[in-house]
């Protein structure tokens, strides 16, 4: 039973230990292909850009630097995973304005009325019955990750 924390000790003194070679990590391909999986296309960009315009941009500003009045989403983008992102845009929201479940005329009118700044919204609506939102929000995430990171400047990106 003593022998493996000795063991271990040994090992990690020698590991350590100056003259003794260090692993060296040659094949990075593996985080390169990562990488670029990770870059969005043009097109991909330009969707997330046009759904932003038209469905955040009047509370967000139309850069999302919060200029409109609501968050700087620049900022709150910052470390925010897919996951959790379509999570806060399609879902978190509803039981915070006490939105109704579903798609109905009750829940489109208080959305409409938010939109347009007829009502004082009390947060961000939940976009979860928006076909337009649910059908680009990666494209959405995506355009507002590049933004964030400061990979693709304010306004119009190309196609």
């Amino acid at each position: 039973m003593r022998t493996l924390p000795l063991t271990l000790a040994l090992l990690l003194s020698t590991a350590c230990a100056p003259g003794i070679a260090q692993p060296r990590i040659t094949n990075l391909e593996p985080a390169l292909q990562l990488a670029k999986a990770r870059e969005a296309q043009p097109a991909q960009l330009y969707a997330g850009w046009r759904v932003f315009q038209q469905r955040c941009a009047s509370c967000h500003g139309p850069a999302a630097d919060g200029a409109g009045g609501g968050a700087n989403l620049l900022l709150r983008m910052q470390g925010l995973g897919p996951q959790r992102f379509v999570d806060l845009a399609l879902r978190r929201y509803d039981g915070l304005l006490g939105l109704p479940k579903g798609e109905g005329a009750a829940r489109e009118a208080l959305l409409d009325e938010l939109v347009d700044r007829r009502a004082a919204p009390l947060s961000m609506p939940a976009w979860q019955g928006d076909a337009v939102v649910q059908a680009h929000v990666m494209d959405l995430y995506a355009y507002l990750a590049a933004r964030a990171e400061n990979r693709l400047p304010a306004g119009r990106p190309a196609r």
